[in-house]
């Protein structure tokens, strides 16, 4: 499988490098709210992007407008502003039901240069085999949760609901069982684990709502899983910041991600329901 058929995307008419494309939003690429997942939103928009310039991804972002709905059908519009002999500006504009859901804009294009430097370390961490399973409560089902695999390498799992505050940092090991290889659109849907971090510095359990979502690529390489490690830089007046660094299991990082959202804590209606 890959991203292409994971998100359920197509070309209109078939056509491959078409301008046009379309996806309907299915429960396994769904948030557990019942509407479009933003790192697949994102993703999506990379894979045709990728396809209409016949060029990798080295940054995008995406700002996220309005809510596709489960069951929706979203379209995206690609433009390329300006291609360069090397470098591809464009940018992909999704809409659903007449309202524009998430622009996206990007730069893609071909290696330059031989060079191999990288000044980040991954934190020291246990393999994925070595790590918990997080546990999804039932109202989470039905949803992106379901499909990814992810184990807790460093911090709080899902099921602790108040404890001290901690870390601004914590770790999961991700993967798409049967998706093992990593392209731009999969790490922009692991890079949308940003949000997740505030629970473990503010020591209650919250939600955050993207505003953006950018993606710096940096190199891919064949891995199973993908570790990201998630810094949580701030939260103040409802809103919060953090980043994403994505390793492979060999250590070598693939990318980088980062958010602002806007954040809340659950409410004791939330508690209820997840306690069924």
């Amino acid at each position: 499988m890959d991203a292409r058929e994971f998100l359920g995307l197509e070309p209109l008419g078939g056509k491959e490098g078409a301008l046009r494309w379309r996806l309907v939003v299915q429960p396994e690429i769904s948030t557990p709210g019942k509407f479009l997942f933003g790192g697949c939103g994102l993703g999506a928009a990379l894979v045709a992007l990728e396809s209409v310039t016949g060029r990798p991804t080295i940054w995008a972002t995406a700002q996220y407008l309005s809510f596709a709905p489960t069951g929706s059908t979203v379209e995206y519009e690609v433009i390329l502003a300006m291609v360069g002999r090397r470098v591809t500006q464009g940018r992909a504009v999704a809409t659903s039901e007449g309202r524009e859901i998430l622009t996206v804009n990007a730069a893609l294009g071909d290696p330059q240069l031989e060079i191999q430097e990288v000044w980040e370390q991954p934190p020291e961490v246990p393999p994925p085999d070595q790590c918990p399973r997080r546990e999804l409560p039932p109202i989470l089902a039905n949803s992106i949760l379901d499909r990814v695999d992810v184990r807790v390498a460093h911090g709080r799992t899902f099921e602790d609901v108040t404890f001290p505050p901690g870390d601004p940092r914590m770790a999961l090991w991700a993967r798409v069982p049967g998706h093992l290889s990593p392209s731009a659109a999969t790490l922009a849907i692991f890079g949308d684990y940003v949000p997740g971090g505030a629970t473990q510095p503010l020591g209650r359990r919250t939600m955050g709502r993207s505003l953006d979502n950018t993606l710096r690529v940096i190199q891919l390489e064949p891995t199973e899983w993908v570790l990201c490690d998630i810094r949580m830089h701030a939260a103040v007046g409802g809103y919060a910041q953090g980043s994403a660094f994505l390793w492979s299991e060999r250590g070598t990082l693939l990318a980088t991600a980062s958010q602002s959202f806007s954040i809340r804590y659950w409410s004791e209606g939330d508690e209820k329901l997840l306690a069924r």
